[in-house]
Parts: C-alpha cells; sequence; structure tokens
C-alpha cells in the first residue's frame, strides 16, 4: 500500500513511516512521472542517492543527540535544582563532528530486545475525536508531577487550537467552491446555483465543521484550568466571530435527571 502511493503521504505520517516510505520509493517505485513541476518539489526529490553518510551534511538538529551510555547523578540532581540544561555537559554527536570517531562509540542508555515489541499504536491514532485526544493529554499532564497542567493547557490552546480555528475561519471568508460531480473549482458559485459544465451540485471546499471542531475542547480547557483572562477574552472573542457568521447554536431542553 504505500509503495503504490508513490510519493503521495498523509501530512500526519509518523517520521518513521515516513523514512520507509521514501526509501522504498527510491529504491523500488520511483519515477520523476510523480515528480510535480514546480522547483521547490524538484528540490526535495531523491533524484541522488549517496552511498557514503557524513554527519555534519545532514540537518543540524540531530547534533544535540545524547551519545553516552549513562546520565551522571549530576544530571538528575541539576534537574531538581532547576538548572538550564547547558550547565550540564553531556557527551553529544556535535563533539564528535569532524573526528576519528564520529563514526564508532555512539553509544545508547537502554538495550531493546525486540524492536517490535514497542508501542504499535499510538493514543492519538485510535482515540477518534480531538476532545478525546486532549483530554488522555491533560489526564496523563495530571499524574506527572513534574508537568504544570495549567501551562501545557495554554500552550495547546495557543500554539494549536486557537490557531487553527482563527485560521480556518479566514480560510472559509476566501475559499473556492466545487462541484461534487466533476470537481470544477469556481472562485465564486454560478448564478444559477449548480455546476456550469456539468450542472452538479456546488460545496463549500471550507465547511462550518471545519471551524468549529476545536472550538469546544478550546473552551473547555480555559474553563477547567482557568488560564488567563486575556486568553479567555481572546477566545470569546473568535466564539462571537464565528456565531455571528454561523449563528449561535439553538439551546436544548433536557431532563432534570441528567444533573444529578
Amino acid at each position: 500500500m504505500l509503495i503504490q502511493c508513490g510519493m503521495l503521504q498523509r501530512r500526519d505520517c509518523e517520521g518513521d513511516e515516513n523514512c520507509v516510505m521514501l526509501l522504498l520509493d527510491c529504491l523500488m517505485n520511483f519515477s520523476r512521472k510523480y515528480l510535480p513541476a514546480h522547483r521547490g518539489a524538484t528540490q526535495d526529490a531523491p533524484l541522488v542517492i549517496t552511498s557514503l553518510l557524513i554527519p555534519s551534511e545532514v540537518d543540524d538538529m540531530v547534533f544535540d543527540l545524547d551519545i553516552c551510555s549513562r546520565y551522571p547523578l549530576e544530571l538528575y540532581e541539576a534537574a531538581k535544582e532547576y538548572k538550564w540544561p547547558w550547565e550540564i555537559k553531556i557527551e553529544q554527536l556535535r563533539g564528535r563532528l569532524g573526528g576519528d570517531n564520529e563514526y564508532s562509540g555512539i553509544r545508547f542508555t537502554h538495550d531493546v530486545g525486540d524492536f517490535n515489541t514497542g508501542v504499535r499504536c499510538s493514543a492519538y491514532k485510535y482515540l477518534p475525536s480531538m476532545q478525546e485526544k486532549v483530554l488522555g493529554q491533560m489526564q496523563l499532564a495530571e499524574k506527572i508531577r513534574a508537568v504544570d497542567q495549567k501551562d501545557v493547557a495554554r500552550l495547546i490552546i495557543e500554539r494549536h487550537f486557537i490557531r487553527d480555528i482563527r485560521g480556518n475561519l479566514r480560510k472559509f471568508s476566501t475559499q473556492q467552491f466545487r462541484c461534487v460531480n466533476c470537481n470544477e473549482k469556481y472562485r465564486r458559485p454560478p448564478l444559477k446555483g449548480e455546476c456550469s459544465k456539468c450542472g452538479g451540485r456546488i460545496v463549500f471546499t471550507v465547511s462550518e465543521g471545519f471551524i468549529i471542531k476545536y472550538l469546544q475542547p478550546t473552551l473547555d480547557l480555559a474553563d477547567k484550568f482557568d488560564l488567563p483572562p486575556y486568553l479567555k477574552q481572546s477566545l470569546d472573542l473568535t466564539r462571537l466571530r464565528i456565531e455571528s457568521m454561523f449563528g449561535k447554536e439553538k439551546e436544548t431542553q433536557e431532563n432534570l435527571g441528567k444533573w444529578f
């Protein structure tokens, strides 16, 4: 399945899966016909395979890799005192670059008997809704004493949810429309309300559900962990903007027994 997909992949493809998939493409299923014509695609394409790996030429993010066989007691004592990471010297790959031992003696802390005995499917994949994913993350944060749950909730909202909500809301106002039959796209829908090419139904490319899918989990997080007033007010303004565009959700009458 992965081999037949060519250069296509989902945006949430895991790093290990991504590496295996791209390597198989290089070795078994590569063709220039898969490459888009624009320059950015050809720059990132695996047109050249090197048999000699030079550590100093790879992504510099890996230079911070610890290559020690055990962590000293000083590291844990420093962590208890909230010291900065660079105040403790741990041997890293960065210190080996260009030397005689840059290819050898790279150690690790724990042996692994079988690579396949680890977690094969993460909770992020099998939990169906985003609300359940966030709930699981926050439950884990509450169990770990070293984690500030309130700060985790703030980071989830500021760096993920609120950006997606506002970005999707902006896309909604500038979106295209498409035909469900022939997939013809329009900047503005035809006046007759159907596709001028095949007569098919015209639909949005960005739907209301795409915008509001993170709204309720975001509001629940802000209320439960009593986040800063400025962040709550920003969420309220975003919610009001969504309600002004799509209307407020209708109130439903429920049985009192639900609350007791």
